[in-house]
């Protein structure tokens, strides 16, 4: 199973880099707009119909035919590979609307596991748990629900959070498998030009806006043979062979990252500062679910930026980081570091220089305090030339003595 950069799963811009296809963005503004208006009067239109009519195909037909006209153009690949006996489809997750996509080509239902209850959640097509006794018990609910005759099959996103759909699939998560032992593998492919299908943080409503304004929106619905767990095959086992297969059918990548890597990742960059070309990228810092896909150079560096936090913890990463790949050794960098005359940001501290008089706090315990301020302002240059020599020396055995400490290593083996 590979691991794929997080940041080519997502994407965190709207708009396009490229000049040429934001320019056709721009002259394609104002008939965006009229679309979205227009489309946001049929679109009621549409939720009333659904709602109107009973399930059947001719329902399904009409909404399909009505959703193509607010862009939104469903095409399927092997529908007769659908096994009708299947009680459990399992999909990857591109958009906030994949499981309505589904239920334009056949019924099923997805339960709704977080979010908004009641109208919201019946309005979006959800179906409602009422169950409050953690996963355990969704699963149990969802068990019995699988088992009971005419119901229809549910479909479950194991990724449980979305991607750009281009670069890999999220670690599927290993519950939903236990539900049956036969699963429907869903590959979806979604297309879009001029603007991104989703970004991180935008709520439902907002996607449903812009894919109103996009010039249309394609889904690509391909249905694989159903897939049964081999005896002694455990749920996670299971789990990664259908993330194999539906990698392989869309033409990406098994990755190893969670949803819970992805909301890590997004708390980060949002508090990241804007690195230079020449620096390490902050993704490659201080993200240790991600080591795995770093390369060889910011693997190394990212582990030698850790080692000058444990000494210097008030320094930024990115700081370290971007003295680290010049000095390439992590002495130089502390020396360096402690050396500084500039101004360098604090993490959180509440203070805004990182001054050598600081140090004296992180002494603890029986560590005596280091106060490497002079006494008194030199008379002369030379004097005070020499106090801050004595400073600086005081400072860079004060950090080495922490550095070594930290890592329980003896002052011969430094040498």
């Amino acid at each position: 199973m590979e691991t794929r950069g997080i940041e080519d799963m997502f994407d965190f811009r709207r708009f396009p880099k490229d000049a040429v296809v934001l320019l056709l963005l721009l002259i394609y503004f104002p008939v965006g707009m009229c679309l979205m208006f227009i489309r946001i009067f049929i679109g009621v239109h549409v939720f009333l119909v659904s709602c109107a009519l009973p399930e059947s195909f001719v329902r399904r037909f009409i909404v399909r035919v009505m959703c193509s006209v607010l862009g939104m153009h469903v095409r399927q690949k092997n529908p007769r590979s659908r096994d009708k006996n299947t009680k459990l489809y399992i999909c990857n997750h591109v958009t906030d609307f994949d499981l309505n996509i589904i239920n334009l080509l056949t019924p099923c239902n997805t339960p709704q596991l977080e979010g908004s209850t009641g109208f919201m959640c019946w309005a979006r097509g959800f179906m409602e748990i009422h169950s409050t006794s953690g996963q355990g018990a969704i699963g149990e609910t969802l068990q019995r629900y699988c088992s009971t005759e005419g119901t229809a099959p549910l479909l479950l996103f194991p990724e449980e959070d979305t991607t750009n759909g281009r670069a890999g699939l999220l670690k599927f998560s290993s519950w939903p498998f236990s539900l049956t032992d036969s699963i429907q593998p869903v590959a979806l492919r979604v297309t879009r030009p001029l603007i991104a299908l989703s970004t991180p943080e935008s709520s439902w409503l907002i996607e449903l806006l812009w894919t109103f304004f996009a010039p249309c929106t394609v889904y690509h619905v391909s249905w694989l043979p159903p897939v049964s767990r081999q005896d002694g095959e455990s749920t996670q086992e299971f789990a990664n062979k259908v993330q194999e297969l539906l990698a392989g059918e869309l033409g990406l990548v098994s990755t190893k990252i969670t949803k819970a890597d992805k909301v890590e990742h997004i708390k980060r960059k949002r508090h990241t500062v804007p690195q230079t070309s020449t620096s390490v990228r902050p993704s490659s810092i201080g993200l240790g679910f991600m080591v795995q896909s770093l390369g060889t150079d910011d693997h190394r560096i990212a582990k030698m930026a850790q080692q000058v936090k444990d000494v210097l913890p008030h320094v930024p990463l990115n700081v370290i980081a971007k003295d680290l790949a010049k000095t390439n050794c992590v002495d130089t960098t502390i020396t360096n570091l402690l050396e500084s005359r500039e101004e360098t940001p604090m993490e959180a501290t509440g203070t805004s220089t990182f001054e050598p008089s600081n140090i004296s706090s992180y002494s603890s315990g029986s560590e005596p305090t280091i106060k490497p301020a002079a006494k008194c302002f030199g008379k002369s240059p030379c004097d005070r030339h020499l106090s801050l020599q004595d400073r600086k020396e005081a400072l860079y055995n004060f950090a080495r003595r922490r550095y070594l400490e930290k890592h329980g290593l003896n002052q011969e083996d430094s040498h």
